[in-house]
């Protein structure tokens, strides 16, 4: 089954290359009215996932990813449109020049050709990967949670319903509809026409992807955030950032994880701090050093265990620590981080500076959310990923991590010495 997939993307792929601009925008316009059209469809069969998911014990956060409504599809059906009116990288001049041997070499953005991502209760990466995919002449083949199989499938078929109306093989973005995990081992290792493959879910998953993929394996989108705030910092500011990173969408793999607190300025914050908790529902985690002065409070206070540092929560629960000094708060971020987006509130430049050129996580923020982690937010359009490596690629992926380039030389019938 997936040797046959292969085949085709790789096909498919080879038509993608030969497109303009223009050609490429033409169906991903026509992908989004389809969305739009074929809105009914969808959300049937989103709402199918949703009634499995809820019979089956799934958490509140998952759910959340998981649900698709007018609202939602609509938006995502907008952001394959801001994808129409992205700059093209195909074919961008990288650089180049004359040679001394006669040959006038360029480099030039070229598309990966077939990229594979594996992810999870997400509806939404579908359509996040096929348009910036068809925006950069690669192909797809996509393999969702068997939580949104009939979400994925429904809207696969919009798409490529879209691209053969315009001539196009169906074969530029394909799904893989099973849900039997050895069909991710045999992804894995389908290197003969997969270029990339983009894992997006747990460290489980990441993990199996690392040691067991042939392709080439961007990991990323795991977000163990933290908020550095240091004792310059206002109170007032600081706790609108907080609650923003941790309550506007706590889900997120942007979401704050972890606030760690300059002893110097707990006397001032930790008041305002707890009543705000409390106003917001926010359940804090605290460290031995912090648990006494809080349980008095009016914040729900629990002691933080060792592993919670480690994990997303995907909730509303916030750890919450003491730091002697930045040294102490960087070297917790280095230890229990995972490279996706951390941020300092402060009022030093100093402070700042430092911060940025210690903290070695794909973003690092000063004075802002770190729920700013997302193509959209960077002016990419959609994303494929959130990259926590350096290789090829890192931070929000957008158009142009999608590419690779070429060499091309031109010459006049020119030999080599």
């Amino acid at each position: 089954m997936l040797e046959e997939m292969g085949k085709a993307a790789r096909a498919a792929a080879y038509k993608l290359a030969d497109l303009s601009t223009a050609e490429k925008n033409k169906v991903l316009l026509a992908i989004a009215d389809r969305l739009d059209a074929e809105r009914e469809a969808i959300l049937a069969a989103n709402e199918q996932d949703l009634a499995d998911a809820r019979a089956n014990g799934m958490s509140a956060a998952l759910l959340d990813r998981l649900t698709l409504n007018p609202q939602r599809l609509s938006a995502i059906a907008d952001d394959v449109r801001k994808v129409c009116q992205l700059a093209d990288p195909v074919g961008q001049l990288i650089d180049g020049g004359q040679l001394d041997s006669g040959l006038r070499i360029e480099r030039r953005r070229v598309p990966l050709g077939v990229v594979g991502v594996i992810y999870e209760a997400r509806p939404n990466v579908t359509v996040d990967v096929a348009s910036l995919c068809l925006k950069t002449g690669n192909a797809s083949i996509l393999r969702g949670g068997k939580e949104t199989w009939r979400t994925n499938a429904a809207t696969v078929r919009v798409i490529q319903n879209a691209l053969q109306a315009y001539g196009l093989p169906a074969a530029a973005v394909q799904a893989i509809e099973n849900p039997d995990r050895e069909l991710v081992n045999q992804l894995l290792k389908l290197d003969r026409y997969v270029d990339m493959l983009i894992p997006r879910g747990g460290a489980g998953l990441h993990k199996l992807c690392r040691e067991n993929s042939t392709i080439p394996v961007i990991t990323g989108g795991i977000g163990v955030c933290h908020i550095y705030l240091d004792e310059t910092m206002e109170i007032a500011p600081a706790l609108e950032v907080i609650v923003n990173a941790k309550k506007q969408r706590p889900s997120a793999c942007n979401s704050l994880e972890t606030l760690l607190i300059h002893r110097a300025i707990a006397d001032r914050f930790l008041p305002a701090f707890t009543a705000r908790m409390a106003q917001e529902g926010i359940p804090l985690h605290a460290d031995d050093n912090l648990l006494a002065r809080l349980q008095d409070g009016p914040a729900h206070v629990t002691p933080v265990e060792e592993g919670d540092y480690d994990d997303e929560w995907l909730s509303l629960d916030l750890n919450v620590k003491l730091v002697d000094d930045m040294d102490a708060a960087i070297e917790h971020i280095r230890a229990h981080g995972t490279q996706h987006s951390d941020a300092i509130l402060t009022r030093s430049t100093q402070n700042a500076s430092r911060f940025v050129k210690q903290v070695d996580s794909s973003a690092v923020y000063v004075n802002a959310s770190t729920r700013f982690t997302d193509g959209g937010q960077f002016g990419l359009g959609a994303e494929v990923a959130v990259s926590t490596q350096k290789l090829h690629a890192r931070g929000p992926m957008g158009l142009e991590a999608l590419t690779t380039y070429k060499w091309v030389a031109w010459g006049n019938d020119t030999l080599r010495p």
